[in-house]
């Protein structure tokens, strides 16, 4: 993918997921109807007209890479993938819970994968403003409003006072208290979504671990802004999580800011 044609890729993508970002507060502000999919995770009516808006712009810019969205993958719509090809992961409204809930934690993520790996990333946080972009060898970028869009890049992790950043609904501490204790962790902070990754990305947070399960679309766009901004996310066994799995689901993984620091293998999982 030439650098040029990816800038010009995510300029298109981040004016999509903002469009998107446009329908999902109408629903926010208005109402919507929360029904059930079968695996017993809610989905709105904002969910699905996110991902009506999204996955056709998709087609019609790259035509022929398959788009794989969360809301069609839960209907049983599963385009043919090419693990060593290109296709798209879309998650139209991650954190539908927190969307529920009416705590603005919620996102739009879009990511392009080449050979398994994130290589281009947009997460909108609706609400906020929030706008983290990435491109792999090109860099990350953060805009909010008000303020100019700006370059980020994960921190390098202290030795002491290391910032943990969890779920809001998913943390488990009988698992990850044990699993962070291994690492000079001296705060934890909670958000939902994929702005989990933001904060690693940005340099505010130097460690997420996720035990539990998530999709490839839940973590896919997050992913390749760390990647941009200079992180990284493994699985427990130290290995790169990639994409393509099996049915697009993830492992439990960790991600890290700029840490050279080795995962610690022992999780009981």
């Amino acid at each position: 993918m030439p650098c040029p044609t990816s800038a010009d890729l995510l300029l298109a993508i981040r004016a999509l997921a903002i469009e998107a970002g446009t329908v999902i507060l109408r629903y926010y502000a208005e109402g919507t109807t929360v029904t059930e999919k079968t695996d017993g995770s809610p989905v709105t009516e904002a969910d699905q007209a996110a991902e009506a808006l999204i996955s056709p712009v998709l087609r019609r810019l790259l035509p022929g890479v398959p788009v794989v969205a969360e809301e069609a993958a839960a209907a049983g719509h599963l385009p043919t993938i090419d693990p060593d090809g290109r296709f798209w992961l879309v998650d139209p409204l991650d954190g539908t819970k927190e969307f529920i809930n009416r705590n603005g934690d919620f996102t739009v993520n879009i990511a392009l994968i080449e050979r398994g790996v994130p290589l281009l990333g947009v997460v909108l946080a609706p609400v906020a403003g929030d706008l983290y972009t990435g491109i792999v060898g090109i860099g990350a970028t953060l805009t909010r409003p008000g303020t100019p869009e700006r370059p980020i890049m994960a921190r390098e992790a202290p030795a002491g006072d290391w910032i943990a950043v969890g779920s809001r609904n998913h943390y488990d501490p009988a698992i990850e208290g044990p699993y962070l204790a291994k690492f000079p962790v001296t705060t934890r902070r909670s958000r939902g979504s994929s702005l989990k990754f933001g904060l690693v990305a940005e340099g505010a947070a130097d460690i997420y671990p996720r035990i539990g399960p998530t999709h490839e679309w839940d973590t896919a766009a997050g992913h390749a802004v760390l990647l941009a901004a200079g992180g990284r996310v493994e699985n427990l066994n130290g290995s790169v999580l990639n994409y393509g799995k099996p049915g697009f689901k993830n492992p439990p993984f960790v991600a890290f800011g700029r840490t050279h620091v080795p995962l610690p293998c022992n999780m009981g999982v």
